[in-house]
C-alpha cells in the first residue's frame, strides 16, 4: 500500500481500467474482464499470493460488451501509471468510485530471486501481498 505518491509520477504511462469478475472461486480460481483504455482482454486466474498462474486472451469491443454485463456488482475502476524503477515496471494503481483514496503499487519479478532482491523507493508503504482485503477480486466485491 502507498502511502506517498512519488514525484512526478502524472509524467508516466497512464491507463484507465475497468475490470470486472464474471467468476470467483474461494481456492483462488477467478475469470476477470479488463478493459485498458481501448484493449480488452478476459484473463483467467488460479492460485494466492505472489504466485500464480495466469492466461490472459484478447478481446474484440464487441465480445468485451456482450460479456461486461455478467460483471455486474463485481467490478472496479483504477487508473493505472507505470513507473520505471531500476531494473523493473512498478504499476501504480489510483482506485476510484467507492475505493477511492486507496493506492496500491504492484511490482511482477521474473524469478524469485529478483523479488528478493528488490529494494522498495522510500515511497512504498506497507507490504500488503497476500493480505485478501487488498486483492482486485475482493474490492471489486465489496
Amino acid at each position: 500500500m502507498v502511502e506517498w505518491l512519488p514525484d512526478n509520477f502524472k509524467r508516466s504511462r497512464r491507463f484507465i481500467i475497468e475490470q470486472g469478475y464474471l467468476a470467483t472461486e474461494s481456492a483462488g480460481r477467478q475469470v476477470r474482464l479488463r478493459k485498458t483504455n481501448k484493449t480488452a482482454s478476459l484473463t483467467f486466474k488460479v492460485g494466492r499470493g505472489s504466485h500464480r498462474e495466469e492466461r490472459e486472451i484478447k478481446l474484440s469491443q464487441k465480445q468485451f460488451t456482450a460479456l461486461w454485463p455478467g460483471t455486474a456488482g463485481r467490478r472496479l475502476r483504477k487508473v493505472r501509471y507505470e513507473i520505471p524503477w531500476e531494473h523493473v515496471l512498478i504499476e501504480l494503481d489510483i482506485y476510484r468510485g467507492r475505493h477511492a483514496g486507496l493506492v496500491v503499487a504492484e511490482v511482477e519479478f521474473p524469478n524469485s530471486a529478483s523479488c528478493r532482491r528488490f529494494k522498495a523507493p522510500w515511497w512504498f508503504g506497507r507490504e500488503v501481498t497476500g493480505e485478501k482485503r487488498y486483492s482486485n477480486v475482493r474490492l471489486a466485491l465489496t
